[in-house]
């Protein structure tokens, strides 16, 4: 089969496309034909193998994994053991541990859900890592209730888009910020108001909420906190996107926020999203009954793969990136 494969840390060009063995799906997994795959940060984390305290676990000298992809949709080729919940030729979608930008990949059959009929094998791709980061930012760690005030940063991009439609979903009045060229899609998603950060800052309105979601961007827990209520909660989704450093990445945000909620009534929060079954099965009714549907900025072919990686590293996506394989 055809693979992107990466022997060492770098830039999109250490990429290479090569024929290399089909995995064999062990018990409990099933082989997938992906059709898609989307593209994620966690993908040029890998690739760069940054920040540097992740080759801890990751390799110091090359990439203990080879080949990246953590989201994918396909149908079902073979099915391991022990997961006979899908069937041969299921059109599927769902989680990977790595090897999504492949003609195959050997997944879990517990992180994989079929396939909504209305959804395209390019939208499904885009769901899994970001709709899930956004339904656990918006309902665990915001914990969102029906008429509160919603702040979404970075509301045009792969969490953003889906975030302004979960927060709405659960009945918030939502805020989205963006750039002047989002404008109108954060408003056809469904946002009560959206800010032009290049017009208006919003720490500068008077408009206080109860939760902020910082998705993108470099403002400061200080200016997030200065619009947020008394008893509000600030949610720092993956730290940051364009705040992290070269050595501890998110790492320092992580650690900041356990630092201040000893001494502030807010709630700081900072995650990274974490599959499992349940927060899957509960997108697979928000996408089945149209609640929330996937924004595709762009797909790539499979050997340009690299090429939609350093799109995505320019954070102007709107929506998600995806990767197709025929």
């Amino acid at each position: 089969m055809r693979a992107v494969v990466q022997d060492r840390f770098g830039g999109p060009d250490v990429l290479e496309v090569r024929d290399v063995n089909v995995p064999v799906p062990e018990p409990g997994e099933v082989l997938l034909r992906v059709r898609a795959a989307g593209v994620n940060p966690i993908d040029w984390h890998y690739l760069r193998g940054e920040p540097l305290v992740m080759r801890l676990g990751e390799g110091l000298s090359k990439p203990k994994r080879q080949i990246l992809g953590f989201e994918a949709s396909g149908t079902v080729a073979a099915v391991g053991t022990g997961a006979s919940r899908f069937a041969r030729g299921d059109e599927v979608w769902g989680w990977c541990d790595g090897g999504a930008f492949a003609e195959f990949v050997a997944v879990r059959a517990d992180h994989l859900m079929p396939k909504p009929p209305q959804l395209s094998f390019e939208q499904a791709a885009g769901c899994p890592v970001a709709a899930l980061t956004a339904l656990q930012a918006v309902r665990d760690h915001g914990n969102t209730q029906p008429g509160q005030r919603v702040l979404i940063i970075g509301a045009s991009g792969g969490v953003g888009t889906f975030a302004v439609q979960i927060a709405k979903a659960m009945g918030a009045t939502v805020t989205g910020v963006c750039s002047t060229q989002n404008v109108d899609l954060v408003q056809s998603l469904g946002a009560d108001e959206v800010i032009d950060y290049a017009v208006e800052d919003f720490t500068e309105s008077g408009r206080r909420y109860h939760v902020v979601l910082h998705v993108a961007g470099d403002r400061s827990f200080a200016d997030c906190r200065r619009v947020l209520t008394r008893e509000g909660v600030l949610v720092n989704v993956g730290g940051g996107e364009g705040s992290s450093g070269r050595l501890l990445g998110p790492g320092k945000r992580f650690l900041t926020a356990s630092v201040m909620n000893r001494f502030v009534s807010q709630m700081v929060v900072a995650f990274i999203g974490k599959v499992n079954h349940t927060d899957g099965l509960a997108l697979l009714d928000l996408l089945e009954s149209r609640q929330i549907t996937p924004v595709i900025d762009r797909t790539y072919p499979l050997v340009e793969t690299g090429a939609a990686i350093r799109y995505l590293e320019t954070l102007r996506a709107r929506g998600k990136v995806v990767v197709t394989i025929t």
